[in-house]
């Protein structure tokens, strides 16, 4: 399904490739690091060009986030968790934060990404892709694939409940194991 994947989002996008993560990585507008900036300064009351962890989630809520309590530990551990903990640091700099805010920003575009190829292959808003709809796209870039090959691609995607379509999360699970998303 991935190959299935790549070829129809370059059909659709003028050949171009299915991103991987890296390629997702994108820079942040001026305006964006200026928002940034500005959500960080409010909450750097004292001056010290630091913001306690603990305000992080209000910060990325602030920003347009909603980040859960264990998704916050994991943005801070993946900082540099051994040197937070050398240093037995419960802040984190506007660097720190800069980091954090991009990753972020870049996971919502991923997000998107994968949301727009899902929506190629699922005609008609529909939340599944089906059978037909990946014999068709199939056809359509002249893949020659035996009904049981797409059908195989099919059950691959949806190992857990094997009902024959494959959800938006089944997707993008195909897809992040195919590209490394």
């Amino acid at each position: 399904m991935a190959s299935i994947a790549k070829g129809k989002d370059n059909k659709a996008k003028g050949n171009k490739k299915l991103k991987s993560k890296e390629a997702f990585r994108q820079e942040l507008t001026e305006k964006q690091k200026k928002d940034i900036k500005e959500a960080f300064d409010l909450f750097d009351v004292d001056g010290s060009g630091t913001i306690d962890i603990k305000e992080l989630n209000v910060a990325l809520r602030a920003l347009g986030f909603e980040p859960k309590k264990d998704e916050i530990k994991k943005l801070v551990s993946d900082l540099n968790s051994e040197q937070k903990e050398k240093e037995n640091q419960n802040t984190i700099d506007y660097t720190e934060f800069l980091q954090i805010m991009t990753a972020k920003m870049n996971e919502k575009e991923s997000d998107a990404e994968i949301e727009r190829a899902f929506n190629l292959f699922a005609k008609n808003n529909s939340t599944a892709i089906t059978f037909d709809n990946l014999k068709e796209i199939a056809m359509e870039l002249g893949e020659t694939m035996s009904d049981d090959e797409l059908k195989l691609m099919i059950l691959e995607a949806n190992k857990s409940t094997k009902e024959g379509v494959v959800t938006r999360d089944q997707f993008q699970e195909v897809l992040t194991r195919a590209t490394n998303i």
